[in-house]
């Protein structure tokens, strides 16, 4: 029998803390109170004097309420019933349906062990031609999504989740607007997918410290079912949310800020769910993607400039669109020389050429006289940004290197793209 506690020594935002004997970090507690029962977790240790953060907010308690410690810490369930069902950050169902209570498995534990890695080596097809095609998807990567408030990156989740040649989709929103949040679930539903799909969804109205718990809730029931032989892609949103919760925690903790208010272990309070990107040596694998949005578009805020350092390239959504500059895919030449023996050389020459229209456009904007080469690439570059831009392109990745191939037959000839002889006489589309 766990020892109860009645004396809380101080009260601070929704973080309560009571002196307390044999409590451990991250063990849950039940705080009774004339409101009801509320949840707890310890998040710091100091002698006899333990902190705990409680997911209902500290509204209602008094300092002579009742505190139990469970002697566990949280987690949740990796069973195939999670598929097509909606929880808060602590699990709780949000869809009136009963809770999952077996094959229970802790949250927020390390990261895989890299002897059971295995080097990424399958793509993941989305039928988004700026990333199938010039920015490849590999199973087990970490990319984020950096963005700008505005932007349709939820759009764009919701279509991965959709597309994507996966198992199994987990969905976790951080400070999601509710109309968001609807357009997620609808959109999945009506396309047939969220029969896939776990969503863990905090919203804007919900406890702030819930937040923290979506990325651990949804790596926890990634890693169960990658282990079971899954392939399963994380799509989180929004990293911004989530730190911002971090800093929240950490002022109303009294600790000492780092740049911008952000706790000093920003870093690796994010790495700790970056990294949980694996593909398993004998099971499945578990591929992130995660939208940091940037405030005032600023790459040097902390969170995309500690995101950069631990993931494996990015996506710019800019304009509604996939930004082809800046954007990146490290491992991407991991997989796209085994799809097409063509698909390097459109992916080169075709950027290439892009980067020449965009210097066009400046010569142009500033009243230079155009040449025969400049209007070719005026052409080329419209109907790149229309049809291989454009995020409501929507065809599989040999579509799209044929339509690559079928634009540099319009708008050029065929000494001037720059690609082998060889594959030129192989893919160069014959004029009619």
């Amino acid at each position: 029998m766990r020892k109860v506690y009645h004396k809380i020594i101080k009260i601070s935002g929704n973080v309560i803390t009571v002196e307390a004997e044999g409590a451990a970090y991250n063990e849950l507690a039940e705080v009774t109170s004339a409101r009801g029962v509320s949840l707890a977790q310890v998040i710091r240790l100091d002698g006899n004097q333990v902190s705990l953060q409680v997911f209902a907010g500290a509204r209602g308690i008094s300092t002579g309420d009742q505190i139990r410690f469970l002697g566990r810490e949280m987690s949740v369930s990796g069973s195939d019933a999670l598929l097509g069902r909606v929880f808060n950050g602590r699990g709780v169902p949000r869809d009136n349906r009963p809770e999952v209570t077996d094959e229970q498995s802790p949250i927020g534990t390390p990261s895989v062990n890299p002897a059971k890695r295995i080097i990424p080596r399958n793509m993941i097809r989305t039928n988004i031609p700026m990333i199938d095609v010039f920015n490849t998807l590999v199973e087990s990567q970490k990319l984020p999504i950096f963005s700008v408030a505005g932007e349709p990156y939820n759009e764009l989740l919701a279509r991965i989740a959709l597309q994507a040649e996966v198992d199994v989709i987990i969905l976790g929103g951080m400070g999601l607007k509710y109309d968001d949040y609807l357009i997620f679930k609808r959109t999945l539903d009506k396309h047939g997918a969220l029969g896939r799909t776990v969503m863990f969804v905090h919203t804007a109205a919900d406890p702030v410290v819930e937040c923290l718990m979506v990325p651990d809730m949804s790596l926890a029931v990634a890693e169960s079912y990658a282990l079971k032989g899954k392939r399963v892609l994380v799509l989180l949103t929004d990293m911004t949310n989530f730190a911002d919760a971090l800093k929240e925690i950490a002022v109303t903790m009294e600790q000492i800020p780092a740049t911008r208010g952000y706790p000093g272990d920003l870093y690796s309070q994010l790495a700790g769910r970056y990294e949980k990107a694996v593909d398993f040596d004998s099971a499945g694998s578990i591929t992130i993607l995660a939208v940091t949005t940037m405030p005032g578009d600023d790459v040097t805020h902390p969170v995309p400039d500690n995101t950069g350092y631990i993931t494996e390239g990015q996506f710019y959504l800019k304009g509604g669109r996939i930004e082809p500059f800046g954007s990146l895919s490290r491992l991407k030449q991991q997989v796209n020389g085994r799809t097409r023996s063509d698909h390097r050389a459109i992916m080169d020459a075709m950027i290439r050429l892009f980067s020449d229209y965009r210097s066009t456009l400046e010569k142009q904007s500033m009243g230079f006289r155009m040449s025969a080469w400049d209007e070719k690439l005026l052409k080329y570059g419209k109907r790149f940004e229309n049809e291989m831009m454009d995020l409501s392109v929507n065809i599989p990745l040999e579509d799209a290197l044929d339509l690559g191939w079928e634009i540099l037959a319009d708008c050029f000839d065929r000494n001037e793209v720059g690609i082998k002889t060889d594959l030129i006489e192989e893919f160069w589309p014959e004029k009619e």
